[in-house]
């Protein structure tokens, strides 16, 4: 670390009061002690034990998603409302389009090039046949764009359907900054408004007690880990899919970050919180208001920032299932028979980006939109069931990745955008 990053850190250091350093170390020292705690059930492997812990990560991911839907509705609206008649919305809009892009991109080119490297083989077909993964509905991706629009205005928050309440979002947001300025809609955003505060306070609440959880879902890890099974060239494909995770998320965003003059370690520091939600919930939209949280209280990532570009990003910035759904199609079609071309995976590239983008942000989500696609194609999938049970922690690390990629492409619009949405603010005042 440079002597200018050292003196910034000792400056934030020396500005902390006694009582926030001591509540500092108590909270680390919760997490510190949960996690071992964690471990050491797991290890212990007692059904009692895995039954309770069980139990709270259940807990936990339903408090998640129970906040999830409505910050992503609540943040979106209120956000587009207020930045819609200026061009902050669209400056904000077009850097986190650009960056969600150039990441997911970036994220299928990784996975591709260790997929040639190292180059998994074939599974042995009396291993491939005994595998089952249940009924497997011939979806097309036609059939998954569909299912984002809404034909009831309820029924998306119901089934937490992110995408489809994303478009609602965005409509109503739309609706109300475009609404002439009467009592009606100011009455209507500052109900929004209040609203989006309460949720702010319950995310407080659950951030509290928050090691409680990761006790549970490290748990449930370490059980998942002791009884899973890597067979072979299955293990060789477990191998590819981590290890471009791993590429993405130490090298591949960590330089993103330096292009833009960021500090990786400044920013995953303060992002923390939210990276080990992400792994242990493996839901990057129930990780949304810890996200939203870190980003805001410990990188003062501006509001108007982090309001429109995590719940955007929560749902079509996937890097870690842009590597999962190119590594994996291009394994099932090897073992189908189908030659693997340069111009097959190129195109599994841009197919992987779409479909990543298009992907909802909750567990397994990548590994059922693979299963379609790939029977959509005619090709066969019994080969999921040999992957489901290395695929728990599969899913841990590309959720981990998604919400740390999230992380990165907020700050990097932030950057961009430091100062320029308060000068549009001053002269849409001037304006009104």
């Amino acid at each position: 670390m440079s002597k200018e990053n050292l003196s910034n850190v000792d400056a934030i250091r020396s500005s902390m009061s006694p009582q926030e350093q001591k509540r500092r170390f108590v909270n680390a020292a919760f997490y510190a002690v949960c996690l071992i705690a964690g471990i050491g059930f797991g290890f212990l492997n007692n059904e009692s034990v895995n039954q309770l812990m069980g139990f709270i990560a259940t807990v936990f991911t339903r408090l998640f998603s129970f906040i999830a839907v409505p910050i992503i509705a609540l943040a979106l609206i209120s956000t587009l409302a207020k930045l819609g008649k200026d061009s902050s919305s669209g400056r904000i809009f077009k850097h986190t389009i650009f960056y969600t892009l150039a990441t997911t991109i970036a994220a299928a080119v990784v996975g591709a090039a260790l997929y040639v490297i190292i180059a998994p083989g074939n599974v042995p077909a009396e291993i491939a046949g005994t595998a089952t993964v249940g009924d497997i509905k011939n979806v097309s991706y036609l059939d998954h764009i569909l299912s984002i629009i809404p034909n009831n205005i309820l029924q998306p928050f119901v089934s937490g359907n992110v995408l489809s309440v994303l478009i609602i979002a965005a409509a109503f947001g739309m609706a109300l900054a475009l609404m002439p300025a009467n009592a009606h809609r100011d009455g209507l955003l500052n109900t929004i408004l209040g609203l989006q505060d309460v949720l702010f306070m319950l995310i407080k609440w659950i951030i509290a007690i928050l090691p409680i959880g990761i006790m549970g879902f490290t748990a449930q890890l370490i059980t998942e880990l002791e009884h899973g099974v890597a067979l072979g060239s299955v293990g060789t494909y477990f191998g590819v899919v981590v290890g471009a995770n791993l590429i993405q998320a130490f090298i591949i965003l960590p330089l993103f970050l330096m292009m833009r003059g960021l500090n990786p370690f400044k920013v995953i520091r303060g992002m923390m919180p939210a990276v080990a939600v992400a792994f242990f919930s493996k839901s990057s939209a129930g990780t949304l208001p810890v996200t939203m949280n870190s980003a805001e209280n410990n990188l003062n990532i501006n509001p108007k920032v982090s309001r429109f570009v995590l719940p955007i990003c929560t749902t079509i910035n996937m890097n870690g299932c842009a590597g999962f759904i190119l590594i994996t199609s291009l394994f099932l079609m090897q073992n189908a028979g189908i030659e693997i071309t340069t111009g097959t995976i190129i195109a599994w590239i841009f197919i992987a980006t779409i479909a990543a983008v298009g992907n909802a942000g909750v567990p397994m989500g990548c590994y059922f939109l693979t299963i379609s696609l790939m029977s959509s194609m005619g090709v066969p999938v019994l080969l999921m069931g040999i992957i489901l049970p290395v695929y728990a922690v599969i899913d841990m690390i590309e959720t981990a990745v998604n919400v740390w990629s999230d992380s990165t492409v907020v700050n990097m619009v932030n950057k961009d955008l430091d100062g320029k949405l308060d000068e549009d603010e001053a002269k849409h005042s001037v304006a009104a």
